[in-house]
């Protein structure tokens, strides 16, 4: 299992929000290159970066950053926040990203994102599906930074874009993020079970090396962990020792 480090920038920091509210931030660092340069060195091979002021206001106010970081490091960028057009998505592939992460669009327009896949390739494309649980258990989509619930399931559009050749979803279960409370294990190991053949990112709520090993136990790709990296909860040594024991 791939384990991919995670940096929200916001006005030039990084940052990390507590649920996706963007007045309960915790600020890490006025230098995301650096926190950059330190992921680097756990020797994985991805970093997930986040533009929330580009989420947020639909401009690409920290393109220059994302570029320097994108370009300088030899990790395979993914950067969300923003991308609402083909051209954006031409930009950023342009100046070193690899992937990007697309979201409201994705459920709201997914005949626009096809479209990108088929222009761009499906590995340059990243599904970012995020929900909330409904009482029934159904993990219902959202949108527009998680301000919305839709009535439609996670499943119902992934079918849809497992249909056309998709390759990567990052599914977040936004009651975890960046709760510390660990991962929605129920909802990942179902999308596993689903659909063998995608390459799930597994986002929101990992605590500790124990959540990753459980992940990669239930034949998880990919986890996306920000916050326990930047705390401290899990180590450089543990990361080693979680990838030689992969």
């Amino acid at each position: 299992m791939r384990i991919i480090p995670a940096i929200d920038l916001k006005d030039g920091h990084c940052v990390r929000l507590l649920k996706g509210d963007f007045d309960q931030q915790t600020v890490y660092s006025t230098n995301p290159a650096e926190i950059g340069d330190r992921f680097e060195r756990l020797q994985v091979g991805d970093l997930h970066l986040v533009d929330l002021d580009g989420a947020k206001t639909g401009a690409a106010l920290n393109q220059e950053l994302v570029a320097a970081i994108a370009n300088s490091s030899n990790l395979s960028v993914q950067l969300g926040g923003g991308i609402r057009s083909a051209d954006d998505v031409e930009t950023w592939l342009a100046n070193g990203v690899s992937r990007c992460v697309v979201g409201s669009i994705a459920i709201n327009a997914p005949e626009t994102v096809m479209a990108w896949m088929d222009a761009f390739g499906a590995d340059a494309i990243v599904l970012a599906l995020d929900v909330r649980i409904a009482d029934d258990g159904t993990p219902l989509l959202t949108t527009h930074g998680w301000t919305e619930t839709t009535d439609r399931s996670l499943w119902d559009i992934v079918d849809r874009y497992a249909q056309h050749g998709a390759r990567h979803v990052l599914c977040t279960d936004v009651s975890k993020d960046g709760a510390m409370v660990g991962p929605n294990f129920a909802l990942y190991r179902e999308f596993v079970e689903r659909y063998p053949d995608l390459q799930l990112q597994a986002s929101g709520g990992v605590r500790h090396i124990g959540d990753l090993i459980e992940l990669r136990q239930m034949g998880v790709p990919a986890a996306i962990t920000g916050r326990a990296l930047l705390d401290g909860s899990i180590t450089e040594t543990e990361i080693s020792a979680f990838q030689q024991n992969a």
